[in-house]
């Protein structure tokens, strides 16, 4: 992995911290795209920290942009960030349904249109989406989370298809719950037994693994589930 940039939007956190944390150790460059940094302070020469808010889809182009300018080449993209809302469809409005949407799904589309053509200048590159379980099957209460989920799911298979012209690989990961801090705002989470969850390290070693896989074989799709799923419902 040495020298070569990778670039993991929602780094500072979660599954997205644990990821970088791992290809820092492994010798690449990472590029993290943050609302927040203060975070996740690595103290690595090869962390290069941007703040970009993804929800902002109207200025995510140009401020994403900037960011690709100050990097001629860009060997992957890790496709991380997002959050979890679950509520009952008519408990939405439309402006949440619109933003929720936008933040999930558009702004993977979004960074993904600007990186692909770099990748394919030099013929070579991994994309790798972080998906759900929820990407499986429709769920109670998940109509938006299922939704993006399920949407994020067919754009990768897309993407693939659009690349299959080149040397870019698109790779997307389906975890069942990972214990992190995606649940501290919801009203469930994991149980508390070790093979209740995937820990957000079980992740980052395959997004690692697929890195290191040598060109000749793509990874397209792998489901991860903890051992025994049990949910924990918040008094």
């Amino acid at each position: 992995m040495k020298g070569r940039c990778i670039i993991v939007s929602g780094s500072s956190s979660g599954i997205g911290r644990s990821i970088s944390e791992i290809l820092l150790k492994a010798g690449a460059e990472v590029i993290g795209l943050a609302r927040n940094h203060k975070k996740f302070d690595p103290e690595s020469k090869n962390y290069k920290p941007y703040e970009v808010d993804i929800s902002d889809t109207k200025n995510l182009s140009q401020t994403f942009s900037t960011v690709l300018s100050a990097y001629p080449k860009v060997d992957g993209f890790v496709s991380n960030a997002g959050f979890g809302d679950f509520k009952g469809l008519e408990n939405f409005s439309s402006d949440k349904i619109i933003s929720y949407v936008n933040t999930n799904l558009v702004s993977h589309m979004i960074l993904t249109k600007l990186i692909i053509p770099k990748m394919k200048k030099f013929n070579s590159g991994k994309i790798i989406f972080i998906g759900s379980e929820a990407a499986l099957r429709g769920s109670q209460k998940g109509s938006l989370y299922n939704t993006v989920k399920f949407g994020l799911r067919g754009f990768s298979q897309a993407i693939r298809e659009e690349c299959s012209g080149s040397k870019v690989h698109v790779s997307l990961i389906n975890p069942g719950m990972v214990r992190t801090n995606f649940f501290e705002k919801l009203n469930f989470s994991p149980g508390d037994d070790p093979s209740n969850a995937i820990e957000a390290y079980d992740v980052a070693r395959l997004v690692l693994s697929i890195f290191e896989m040598r060109d000749g074989t793509v990874i397209d799709e792998i489901n991860l589930s903890p051992l025994s799923k049990v949910i924990k419902f918040n008094s």
